[in-house]
């Protein structure tokens, strides 16, 4: 079955849609069928293979191409989200729930308007949608989120420079764990570790594995080696070039030399 893929924010998931007999092309704007109503979106990617048995749900359609209309509406939408957002705040600090609203969005038929706040711990929150419901006459849902996807959601840069990668293509977050910067001998200063959310960067987990594959095949730090020079000690590893520096004592001339070599051409002597 070919599919197109339809994403509904920038650095969002992609979702498959049929487009049945309409011609799209990547940056088409469409009307979909999405989480029960009615979504605006972008696509992704075009003439996608899938096996549509390998999905649990049924594979909606795309509706049609969004029209200036569409847009216009959608550019309404976002205005009111973002009204709402104060809105929301105002009576959250009247109810004393301490929270903090940083987001807002309605869906495309504005059947639903959902927020998303921060908190440090869970938050009643029961009459606070009451309050809201009673405004905007539609369904309101409070979604409780944590630092890592506030960051996502705000155009931030990181210490490299570049766009923070939650907000230009991660759509997961995966575990991160200190353990990981020790394994590739990366400082451990919380501040240069750590990414604009406050937690580590998302980037120490990307040459995580490649780093545990390689220290299982070089010599370990203090190990003797036979080299082609002679025999020696590794005094330290680069992990990245996959080389060894190796202090190889030379019989000839008794002296001692400091030298890179390929762990490949090294053999450990037990």
């Amino acid at each position: 079955m070919l599919v197109v893929g339809v994403k509904f924010k920038p650095s969002g998931k992609t979702y498959y849609f049929d487009p049945e007999n309409l011609s799209l092309k990547e940056g088409d704007r469409v009307i979909v069928n999405y989480n029960k109503g009615m979504e605006i979106g972008r696509v992704s990617l075009v003439d996608k293979e899938i096996d549509e048995q390998a999905f649990v749900e049924k594979i909606n359609p795309v509706i049609r191409l969004a029209t200036d209309d569409d847009l216009k509406k959608d550019y309404i939408n976002r205005l009111d989200a973002k009204d709402a957002i104060k809105v929301c705040q105002e009576k959250a600090d009247r109810l004393n729930l301490k929270m903090k609203v940083v987001d807002g969005e309605f869906t495309f038929d504005r059947s639903k308007l959902i927020l998303f706040f921060l908190a440090n711990k869970r938050i009643d929150f029961r009459l606070l949608v009451k309050e809201l419901a009673s405004i905007y006459k539609n369904r309101i849902e409070l979604r409780q989120i944590g630092v890592r996807d506030h960051a996502k959601m705000l155009d931030f840069h990181g210490i490299c420079g570049g766009e923070c990668c939650c907000s230009r293509f991660l759509n997961d977050f995966s575990p991160l764990s200190v353990k990981m910067a020790k394994e590739q001998n990366i400082t451990l200063d919380p501040a240069k570790i750590s990414g604009v959310c406050g937690r580590l960067m998302c980037c120490i987990s990307y040459e995580y594995d490649n780093y545990k594959e390689i220290k299982k095949l070089m010599p370990k730090q203090g190990q003797r080696v036979q080299t082609e020079d002679g025999q020696g000690v590794v005094m330290d590893n680069n992990y990245v070039n996959e080389n060894c520096k190796v202090r190889v004592h030379l019989e000839e001339d008794d002296e001692d030399i400091e030298k890179y070599y390929c762990y490949k051409d090294l053999e450990v002597i037990n």
